[in-house]
């Protein structure tokens, strides 16, 4: 036989493109359009409806960036259409096929009531089934026209991120508002061409299910009218019948699929526009449930949810009854999609609560598994916070990304930092916004790497980002590919059924231990710094305020505490940490309103900490401590006078000096404090740091505090990526404009160190020594001018360490030094949270920061046969796309090395450098809420319980790596206590001795304990 492919192939691509699919709506009339251009941001549709309309014409240009148009649609059906199935189909003038990143509209008719949203591949909106001839149709459509900020496929900086630099050019033109039929007979054959012509391609040259297709297509194109494709295509369909209906192999993979839309809560858009992207999203999918009822659709984000619930309540309500028919599924059990590294524990713990809470509340639907598939990397804290939280299952995708190594598992259990295991899947159709194309399902099936020992994967289906969904078309698919020959099969079903079959037949799976490491997007860990400290600050403040909340709460009878306002703060920081805020890889929009937001959000905590404060009393000045350990350091008091003081952990003292310590001498570019001798060269680094404590030992290898300019252009993805040729162009700043001294306090001694360089950019860092401690903290004020620039500062210190120790949520995880193998070459940029430990038995040093999360350690041996490893932190960064002005302006931080550190010290002066010690008029002087005993117990949360029943909440965690046995007392009389799940419910009943609630800790687990107050109901 003659090979015939590439004709056959060439002439079904023709006539499906060119012909079959133009006739799907074949027949139509237009509507009459007016329009109205709302002034500045969207407005509500009462607005809208009374606002002045004008007549619009078709191919206008319309909307300028960021704008919102209304456009009133009328029209009729005609009496000939009566008994058809009629539609809207509206085209803004779409540019591309992706729906997330352009025009969108939303379809409301004249009384509200919100209907359907098109986009580029969801334009129609249904009118009847069958249609009334004569029907009247009128609509009020919203359309934004959000910019393209993809469209130069990220290669160049655009000023389209932000309202205030887009301009007001109009960017579409509107193509089509039509009253259209919808040829239900082109429009199956439409879809029974795409299934059998992707499945084609996709199959071996020499396998004959291949040429089946191929034979079947080709003689049912001769059976196609070209000047008659409607009345030729149920002949058409019919020949293609029994290519069709042949059923998959027994042996064919199961891809149970779900729909999704996967809505990032800001990234090239604000948050002003996600709102309104889960109104057009939400209203598309309820829309399908109605027209499939085998249809089944995920959803994430509880934040989203309260958005629909607070402006769109008709669409709210159509997401409650899909959910009652079980066509809903909400999942995930968070506030929103977070990123996996950055957030600190306590708030990836209230992301899950708060999360978890919600879709209980106000669906009666408690949500299993965690449902994370965009995130860049996830720490190996998550498997204990997951299941403390009550889920059993997690879904994740976007390790399938890594640059140089490929994940070796899709179904797995993974193990955290303290032994907890959670079933794990990883979907290997690498996508999820599947559209069950045969390209897909090939991968899904030649990607599967459990293959001989389990059978199926899960399959997200619908288009996301920016929302979308599951398309009717999408539905069809999965239907055709349910069971077809040469497919692997398609199941539609909840997440939690996929879970529990996949669990039920791998119950073996093998093991992954540790962080989910991404082998990219490592730049994610320090672009758009003011977000990032925004955050670190609002976590501690968070803390701070609930703290002292708790204390007025037991001590001050007229003392409220504020409920509703921590909640409220909670939740705005929880969605902030969303994975395209808190990581900086949004437009400038995004993080010029998240920087406003952290401000707002640290002026009312300020106030609320104040408030209760005062409720203490007002009779004296004191000093409040709100971390977890005793402290005795030096403070500044409001006149900005130095006093060494000492302060119980979570509690409070008179701001009286204690025994002062060995003061702090400064000798030209000398300090001393007689535990540490700092010596600062003329350029400014650091020329040694000897640890009086050790016989005077030297800590540097080299010049410390050396900051290092890299020229930082990666391949792709600018703000999130950094790639390893960063490292091999540098500059290092050894200029100095000046070094002088700037304290000669007996308490405090410091010395300021100017520097100018690159594009007018300028650094202040003032390196300062405090009596009684041994850390070195470096003040640093940068005016940061440069673009595609990377900013690190690097200490080399003489220690041989096989590992690094970096804090992460609820413990910290080790990391080589070396790189044997491809897994650890590839972890040449890492995250961490307050610090990075590296030591050698009987020595270690920490590096402590306040804002800054991302750092890299490396080691090299000398010619002295000396190892030299060395920690550098990474400061800033200045990528231009997709916001061009990324971390331009002011930075202020402060980061410290710390000589002679255990984990334990770190961990103590990670809290310390991070929660500084208040110093506020007060007469209260109360016992601490709680004190604990017992090395490595470490208090990371004190509240009042949500349920406002006045009991107080504790979570403690082991904080070294190893077994803690210690006690927990109360600063109330207590009445008895509970172990419970981070949602507060009752686990068990902790052992309470002697009225102390004894703690017994295995390495890194997190305990919560309720503690019940006597004489409180």
């Amino acid at each position: 036989m003659h090979d015939e492919r590439r004709r056959i192939e060439e002439r079904v691509e023709r006539l499906h493109n060119q012909r079959i699919k133009p006739a799907i709506h074949a027949a139509s009339v237009p509507f009459e359009v007016e329009a109205w251009q709302a002034p500045g941001e969207p407005v509500p549709f009462e607005e809208a409806s009374a606002a002045p309309y004008e007549p619009f014409a078709m191919d206008t240009p319309w909307g300028p960036p960021w704008g919102t148009t209304w456009f009133r649609m009328r029209g009729q059906v005609p009496e000939e259409w009566a008994g058809k199935r009629v539609e809207s189909v509206i085209d803004l003038g779409f540019v591309g096929d992706w729906p997330g990143n352009q025009a969108e509209a939303l379809v409301h008719l004249t009384d509200g009531t919100p209907l359907k949203a098109v986009n580029p591949l969801n334009q129609y909106v249904a009118i009847a089934n069958p249609a009334v001839g004569g029907e009247r149709i009128d609509y009020l459509v919203e359309a934004a026209s959000n910019p393209d900020i993809l469209a130069n496929d990220f290669r160049e900086p655009t000023p389209l991120g932000d309202v205030l630099t887009a301009g007001d050019k109009p960017l579409y033109t509107f193509k089509r508002a039509d009253i259209a039929v919808l040829d239900e007979n082109v429009f199956h054959l439409d879809l029974d061409i795409q299934v059998l012509r992707e499945l084609m391609l996709e199959l071996g040259e020499h396998d004959p299910r291949r040429h089946e297709i191929m034979h079947a297509l080709d003689r049912a194109m001769d059976l196609l009218d070209l000047d008659d494709i409607a009345g030729s295509a149920a002949d058409v369909r019919e020949a293609l019948k029994p290519v069709l209906a042949k059923p998959a192999n027994a042996s064919a993979h199961i891809v149970s699929g779900v729909g999704h839309a996967h809505i990032d809560s800001a990234w090239l858009w604000p948050i002003r526009e996600t709102k309104r992207k889960t109104s057009r999203t939400f209203s598309n999918v309820t829309s399908l449930a109605d027209e499939y009822e085998d249809f089944i659709f995920a959803c994430s984000q509880a934040q989203q949810y309260e958005w629909v619930r607070d402006n769109y309540p008709q669409v709210w309500a159509r997401i409650q009854e899909s959910v009652k028919k079980g066509q809903w599924a909400p999942v995930g059990g968070m506030w929103v999609e977070a990123d996996g590294n950055l957030p600190g524990g306590e708030a990836v713990a209230r992301q899950l609560i708060h999360g978890k809470r919600f879709f209980i509340e106000h669906f009666g639907v408690e949500t299993k598994g965690v449902w994370l598939p965009d995130s860049f990397g996830y720490n190996a804290a998550y498997p204990q916070l997951a299941k403390l939280a009550g889920n059993d299952w997690f879904l994740t995708q976007k390790i399938s990304w890594n640059q140089t190594n490929k994940f070796p598992h899709h179904t797995f259990w993974w193990e955290g930092i303290d032994g907890t295991r959670i079933f794990t899947h990883f979907p290997p159709v690498d996508t999820y916004n599947a559209r069950f194309s045969g390209e897909e399902m090939s991968r899904a099936v030649r990607n599967y790497q459990e293959k001989g020992n389990a059978t199926r994967s899960l399959a997200p289906f619908g288009w996301g980002d920016g929302g979308g969904g599951p398309t009717r078309e999408i539905m069809e698919r999965a239907r055709r590919l349910k069971n077809l020959e040469g497919s692997a099969k398609v199941e539609i079903e909840h997440p939690d059924a996929f879970f529990a079959k996949a669990r039920e037949e791998y119950p073996d799976a093998p093991v992954w231990v540790g962080e989910l490491y991404l082998e990219l997007h490592r730049a994610t860990y320090t672009s758009q710094a003011r977000t990032k400290q925004g955050n670190r600050r609002s976590e501690h403040k968070l803390r701070e305020a609930e703290l002292w909340a708790t204390t007025a709460a037991l001590h001050a009878p007229d003392y409220a505490y504020p409920y509703e306002k921590l909640d409220r703060l909670w939740k705005t920081v929880l969605l902030h940490q969303f994975h395209d805020i808190l990581p900086g890889s949004s437009i400038a929009w995004v993080h010029r309103e998240a920087e406003a937001e952290y401000a707002r959000v640290a002026q009312e905590l300020e106030a609320l900490t104040a408030e209760a404060v005062a409720a203490l009393g007002a009779d004296g000045t004191r000093v409040f401590n709100a971390g977890p350990f005793d402290r005795a350091e030096v403070v500044r008091t409001a006149a900005g006078v130095a006093a060494y003081v000492e302060v119980p952990g979570s509690g409070s003292a008179p701001l009286t000096d204690a025994e002062p310590p060995q003061p702090v001498t400064v000798t030209g570019r000398v300090l001393d404090n007689g535990l540490i001798r700092v010596e600062v060269a003329e350029d400014g680094t650091l020329s040694s740091v000897r640890d009086l404590r050790a016989g005077g030992r030297e800590v540097l290898a080299e010049q410390g505090n050396l900051l290092r300019l890299h020229t930082d252009l990666p391949n792709y993805w600018d703000a999130w990526d950094v790639d390893k040729h960063y490292k091999n162009r540098y500059t290092d700043l050894l200029d100095a404009d000046s070094v002088e001294i700037a304290d000669e306090d007996p308490l405090l001694g410091s010395i300021r160190v100017t520097r100018s360089f690159g594009k007018g950019s300028k650094i202040t860092q003032t390196i300062t020594v405090r009596a009684g401690s041994p850390r070195i903290d470096f003040e640093t004020d940068i005016d940061w001018h440069e673009a595609e620039k990377f900013l690190k500062a690097g200490f080399p210190v003489d220690i041989r360490a096989p590992h690094s120790s970096a804090e992460i949520a609820f413990g910290h995880v080790q990391r080589p030094t070396h790189t044997n193998t491809s897994w650890e070459a590839a972890r040449f940029e890492v995250s961490g949270h307050r610090w990075v430990h590296i030591g050698e038995p009987g020595y270690g040093v920490a590096v402590i920061n306040d804002s800054t999360y991302g750092h890299d350690v490396s080691r090299t041996v000398r010619e002295d046969g000396g190892t030299t490893t060395t920690v550098r932190l990474s400061l800033v960064r200045a990528p231009r796309v997709p916001d061009p002005g990324a971390d331009q302006g002011r930075h202020r931080f402060t980061y410290a090395l710390l000589p002679g550190a255990s984990i334990e010290d770190a961990v103590a002066e990670g809290y310390a450098l991070n929660l500084p010690l208040r110093i506020a008029d007060s007469a209260g002087a109360p016992e601490p809420v709680v004190s604990v005993t017992g090395e490595g117990v470490t208090v990371e949360a004190v509240k009042l319980a949500d349920d406002e029943s006045g009991d107080v909440v504790v979570r403690l965690y082991e904080s070294r790596g190893g077994r803690a046995q210690g006690v927990l007392r109360t600063g109330f009389p207590l009445a008895g206590a509970e172990v419970t799940d981070l949602l507060e419910r009752p686990l068990e009943t902790a052992s309470v001795d002697d009225g102390g609630v004894l703690v017994g800790l295995r390495p890194f687990q997190i305990l919560t304990l309720r503690l019940k107050r006597a004489g409180v109901n």
